[in-house]
């Protein structure tokens, strides 16, 4: 039988919509500093991907006091906040289930901090699915700089160019570019507005995704 190609996810915009935790814990942050600003899910939504510094000077708006120590009580926040189930993008859990009984490996590359990515994979349900789970660590730089996907093959001992990536946005593609990875792109995620891959293929429905890895065989 041919080998198959490690799957390496993103997580946030590709296997779940996290645009409405975060905007619900900033919206609890802008509370108790008596703002009466609000927050818009649609609008947030572009933020997702930008790093979570410059997502909370955004959001926050004039109620930011200092972006650093305002992203550390966001994660501190977020570290106490229970990921739904019903947060999983629709056809994800099943699909990922095919992936599993038909032989892939799996991995999670993300910018999200490594507890914060383990916790929401656990809160979820899909943690089973990943034996290798890289998220933002202080020595590892975020993507799209090459450190943490370097991290991901290293643990499969793995060169680059092996593996197939799967992501949300142009970040994810331009770390699996600079890689030589083939990649999907989720069109469901954080990319800016009408942005596509100049390469790559690009999905609509997780279904879809799962046929056409399942006949992305290495000979």
């Amino acid at each position: 039988m041919a080998q198959r190609p490690l799957l390496v996810f993103d997580l946030d915009g590709t296997l779940v919509d996290s645009n409405a935790a975060c905007v619900a814990i900033l919206q609890e942050m802008l509370q108790a500093r008596r703002s009466v600003n609000t927050i818009d899910e649609g609008s947030a939504a572009a933020y997702m991907s930008r790093g979570g510094r410059d997502m909370v000077r955004a959001l926050l708006g004039d109620a930011c006091r200092n972006p650093d120590e305002d992203l550390k009580e966001f994660r501190a926040r977020y570290a106490e906040h229970t990921t739904s189930r019903d947060t999983v993008f629709p056809g994800v859990e099943t699909g990922l289930q095919a992936l599993t009984d038909a032989g892939f490996t799996m991995a999670i590359c993300s910018n999200k901090p490594q507890a914060l990515c383990e916790k929401v994979l656990t809160d979820t349900g899909l943690a089973v699915h990943f034996g290798t789970i890289v998220g933002g660590r202080p020595e590892l730089r975020p993507k799209p700089e090459p450190d943490l996907l370097d991290c991901v093959l290293c643990a499969h001992q793995l060169p680059r160019g092996e593996g197939v990536f799967i992501g949300d946005s142009e970040i994810d593609h331009a770390v699996a570019d600079a890689f030589g990875m083939p990649f999907h792109l989720l069109s469901w995620g954080y990319a800016p507005a009408g942005w596509s891959p100049p390469s790559g293929t690009v999905h609509h429905n997780f279904e879809t995704l799962v046929s056409h890895l399942s006949g992305e065989i290495s000979e």
